[in-house]
């Protein structure tokens, strides 16, 4: 099998810097697990890694995507395995990093989506539902369904939501049941993330954010608006844009809509840490100053 590290966690917690420190000791490339980063033109606002952050390690999987174009889980799964082979041949470690656990978990379990059969006109009702009666009628028909699924899925994320439920009435099979089949696992790895006091990373969170708009966030966004409008896109479904639209239109100031970023990126935290709190396969690393060689240590002992 091929060897693979993964650093996961939830946003703001120091991801990328640990990546590429480890990339740096172990002659390792990273591939981006984050369904934000995909897209062009999109910088600032999904916290994609500097040239300078990527300190010359080789990163795959960032900025190939324009807004406008779909890319589903299996998408992701299809390209990196490609990815990871190739580096592997190359003789270097492939480290997964980044904060969509659906895109990791699904990769690294190997789930296989050449079963699931898309049904459109599953898809469409629950589509014309969701316009006439509301997201939440939507989500509410997955809560009953498959509720510890809903509970890692925000009710505003329609496409996954609906995804959820038009699985279920496909399969028979809730996405949770799905998940916890037994995989024929194709990758050894080895699973961190970083264990920050809760306090503590939404202090980092808020801090982020402020940076984010001194670094031009707002100009970001309203390039983006410009170009798409509202248009219903999982691209401008991310944090830190779409609160900016209603301060474009003149309905919101500045400082609401830096506020709902903040909250809107704390709450998205919570649920990426409820989502990897549920893998007992995870080791959790201080944040302090032995992590890289505590890091290391374990990668040793497992790879």
């Amino acid at each position: 099998m091929i060897p693979i590290v993964i650093v996961a966690g939830a946003t703001a917690s120091g991801k990328t810097a640990l990546s590429v420190e480890l990339a740096k000791r172990l002659s390792g490339e990273i591939i981006s697990c984050d369904s934000m980063q995909i897209y062009k033109g999109m910088d600032i606002g999904t916290a994609k890694p500097t040239k300078e952050e990527m300190q010359g390690i080789p990163h795959h999987m960032l900025d190939f995507l324009e807004p406008s174009e779909n890319f589903s889980v299996a998408d992701f799964c299809s390209m990196a395995r490609g990815i990871i082979a190739d580096i592997d041949n190359r003789g270097k470690l492939p480290i997964l990093t980044g904060g969509t656990g659906l895109y990791i978990d699904s990769l690294v379990n190997n789930i296989d989506f050449a079963e699931e059969t898309e049904k459109s006109d599953i898809r469409n009702e629950l589509s014309k539902m969701a316009e006439k009666s509301g997201k939440d009628a939507v989500y509410q028909m997955l809560l009953e369904i498959d509720p510890e699924y809903a509970k890692i899925v925000h009710p505003n994320n329609i496409k996954r939501v609906i995804r959820a439920i038009e699985f279920y009435k496909t399969t028979g099979m809730t996405v949770t049941e799905h998940n916890k089949l037994p995989k024929t696992p194709i990758y050894k790895s080895v699973y961190f993330c970083i264990d920050w006091d809760r306090e503590i990373l939404y202090n980092r969170i808020n801090a982020r954010v402020d940076e984010m708009l001194k670094m031009g966030l707002e100009q970001e966004a309203k390039m983006l608006y410009e170009k798409y409008g509202r248009q219903k896109l999982t691209a401008l479904s991310g944090i830190g844009y779409k609160e900016f639209f209603d301060y474009f239109d003149g309905k919101k100031t500045l400082s609401e809509v830096v506020e709902e970023i903040k909250q809107g990126t704390r709450r998205y935290a919570k649920r990426q840490l409820t989502w990897f709190r549920r893998n007992d396969k995870i080791h959790w690393l201080k944040p302090d100053g032995n992590i890289i060689e505590n890091a290391i240590e374990i990668i040793k002992q497992e790879l």
